[in-house]
This record gives structure tokens, C-alpha cells and sequence, in this order.
């Protein structure tokens, strides 16, 4: 898919500042960009091809205006110093698009200040809404990932191959251009442990055991994921309204098909596609949004709270089958009776309102309205 839900934005928003766009590898980045320029190919610099890693570093760009982008310029250690040198001297005539698989905002702390001179989005893998898809759609979501080549490849053993090779890829060869790791066959051990996890409270002193490393060891490698596009967590909700325990985070990861428990990859698949619909609103629109769960002292859980500017402005709980309402979004729901909340059931076609006002619908008819 060459125009992505991110395409518009951008072509708007390169007349007037740098774009940055970041996002897990192969999720589209680089087919987006290459779309944006068309035929003028020469205008494109990828950092990790030796031809255009020495014209970045002699500052042999083209002449002409017009478009030009630069890919994993992240890794070229003075890439900040060096892009606002060339904005500053040629913003009026070059509309310049750098992309990368790692958080570049993150990499962008440090050095000189890039602030007020570029937009940053996110691009997520393919999501229902997307795809402008339906249930046939949503189940090979499930199957195959929203990864792009293993999506349209519509082949389990073409998505196991496509996984093991992504998960090596992406600490040998990206993580390990980027971060100082002594021991990366642990860190590759750790990435192989966590889809076990998925869907419960991570507990970092559990894994530092089963790992024998450090602490501080499992702390940074948990970061490096997240700045990576591995991972992301979701930090618990708390309110004076409830009595919310402050524990772990729960963690998902943008590659689901790594999860063999059914109902923790649907949760998975939710927790990517209210991301990325997160992401999206907030990138688009400027919004604080933050995705986050619930859980208190009484062991009540609800899986997804959506936050935006602070404020709760929905509650989801995912299931695979059971369309009875849960009684922890229940209580929930009568302690925040101004805040949507949903039951998504995988396995159900009703959309409906109950009693209690939660909506209890299928997940094709709640994912069809995201991004």
C-alpha cells in the first residue's frame, strides 16, 4: 500500500517544517516515502547503503528543489547537528522527509535542539479500519500480523519465517547500530520470553531471575525495545474516584503473531489498533492521548483505558467469546458515568446498548471506526 493513512498529513506538512517518520521496520516507511517522490528516486538517502552513507557525510545533496528524504539517518551519531544544518541553510527549497525504525524523538535528545523545526508521526503496521476491511479481514489480522509482506502473503508459514527473521533482524542489525549491548545474545533470549507475558502486569524482577542479569540490566533492555518498535507498555489508570493499585505496566507487541494463547494476542491486536488510532490523534490533531489499564486493590481489571488531555474518555474490555458483560466494567462505568465503555467480543456480530449503558459489540464493528 503506497498512500497510507499518514500520506495527506505529510505532504501538507512538508511545505512548512521537516517531517519525521518513525515506526517499526517494515511497516511501510520507506514504500510511503518512495511514493512521495515519485520518479526523482536520486532524492533518496538511506543511511545504511554505502553509496548514499558517503554522499549524507560529504553533503552531496542535489541542487534542485523539491522533495528529499533521508532513511535510518538516526544512526550517523551527529545526524541532529547535521539535518539542522542543512534545514537552516536550504529550508527554501528543499522539503526534507527523515524516517527511521527507531523513536526519533527520542534519538533527537541531546546536541543542538531540533525543536520547532519538524513534525514527528508515527506510522503503525496495518490496522481493519485501513484495510477498510471486515470479519474475513479482522481473522487474518489475527493470523498474519498488520505487517505489510506478511499480511498480503496470506501464508502461516511464510509468518512464522517472516517473525523469526523480523525478531534477529531487529536486535543484531537495528538495535545493535544504535545501542552500546554487551550481551546481545540475552537480549535476543528476553524478545524470544516476552510474548508469555503478554496480557498480565510485567514484572521485571521475575524476568531478571529467569535471565540472571541485573536489574538495571532488564530495565535498559526493556527501553531499547520500546525505542525500538518491539514493544510498548501501558501504564496502570489511577483516580481519587477508585481505589487503583500502582503496579507494573502490561506490555504488547507490534508483531503479534508471536502470541500463542488466543485471547492474549485479540488483546494484543486491540492494544495495537487503539495505539495506533492513540498515535494518530494525537500526531494529527495535538491532543495528549495515552492508552492505559485499569486494575485495583479488589483484583477488579478492565484492559484498555483511553486518556485523552488527562481525562478518561473510554474503557474496553476485549474478549474472545463471552458477550456477558463484565463486572468490572460495570463498576467502572458507575464510577465514571461520563466515559464510553465497550465490551468487544472477537466472536459476535450483536452491536448493542445495555442497562447499564456499555455498549457490547463485535470487534469488526468497533475497529471499523478507528484509524
Amino acid at each position: 500500500m503506497k498512500n497510507r493513512y499518514l500520506t495527506s498529513f505529510i505532504q501538507a506538512d512538508l511545505k512548512k517544517k521537516m517531517v519525521f517518520l518513525s515506526g517499526p521496520r517494515q511497516s511501510g516507511k520507506t514504500t510511503l516515502a518512495l511514493s512521495l517522490l515519485g520518479k526523482q528516486k536520486d532524492r533518496y538517502f538511506n543511511w545504511d547503503n554505502d553509496e548514499h552513507r558517503e554522499s549524507i557525510m560529504k553533503r552531496e545533496l542535489p541542487s534542485s528543489k523539491g522533495l528529499i528524504v533521508f532513511d535510518e539517518i538516526h544512526k550517523f551519531p551527529r545526524w541532529r547537528n547535521w539535518i539542522k544544518g542543512i534545514f537552516d541553510t536550504r529550508k527554501d527549497d528543499l522539503d526534507i522527509l527523515v524516517t527511521g525504525s527507531a523513536k526519533l524523538d527520542y534519538y533527537c535528545k541531546g546536541g543542538d535542539s531540533l525543536q520547532g523545526r519538524y513534525n514527528h508521526y508515527r506510522l503503525h503496521p496495518l490496522s481493519l479500519a485501513e484495510l477498510k476491511g471486515n470479519t474475513e479481514t479482522l481473522h487474518d489480522l489475527l493470523k498474519f500480523g498488520g505487517f505489510p509482506e506478511p499480511y498480503f502473503s496470506k501464508s502461516e508459514t511464510e509468518t512464522r519465517k517472516w517473525s523469526r527473521q523480523y525478531r534477529t533482524r531487529l536486535v543484531r542489525e537495528e538495535i545493535n547500530s544504535l545501542e552500546k549491548v554487551a550481551d546481545i545474545t540475552r537480549l535476543e533470549e528476553l524478545l524470544i520470553r516476552l510474548p508469555e507475558c503478554v496480557g498480565s502486569p510485567l514484572s521485571l524482577n521475575a524476568l531478571r531471575e529467569d535471565l540472571q542479569v541485573s536489574h538495571e540490566a532488564i530495565t535498559r533492555w526493556m527501553l531499547i525495545f520500546e525505542n525500538n518498535y518491539a514493544i510498548f507498555r501501558i501504564y496502570p489508570f489511577g483516580s481519587p474516584k477508585i481505589r487503583a493499585l500502582k503496579k507494573e505496566p502490561k506490555h504488547y507487541h507490534y508483531d503479534w503473531t508471536q502470541i500463542e494463547s488466543p485471547g492474549a494476542r485479540f488483546e494484543n491486536l486491540m492494544a495495537c489498533h487503539l495505539l495506533k488510532w492513540c498515535h494518530f490523534i494525537e500526531d494529527t490533531q495535538g491532543f495528549d492521548m495515552e492508552l492505559r489499564y485499569f486494575r485495583d486493590r479488589e483484583k477488579r481489571e478492565v484492559d484498555f483505558v483511553v486518556l485523552k488531555n488527562r481525562k478518561p474518555i473510554m474503557f474496553i474490555e476485549a474478549k474472545t467469546s463471552d458477550s456477558k458483560c463484565s463486572l468490572d466494567l460495570i463498576y467502572l462505568k458507575k464510577k465514571f458515568p461520563e466515559v464510553d465503555a465497550i465490551q468487544v467480543v472477537l466472536n459476535e456480530d450483536k452491536d448493542i446498548k445495555n442497562e447499564w449503558g456499555i455498549r457490547i459489540c463485535g470487534a469488526t464493528s468497533f475497529l471499523k471506526d478507528l484509524i
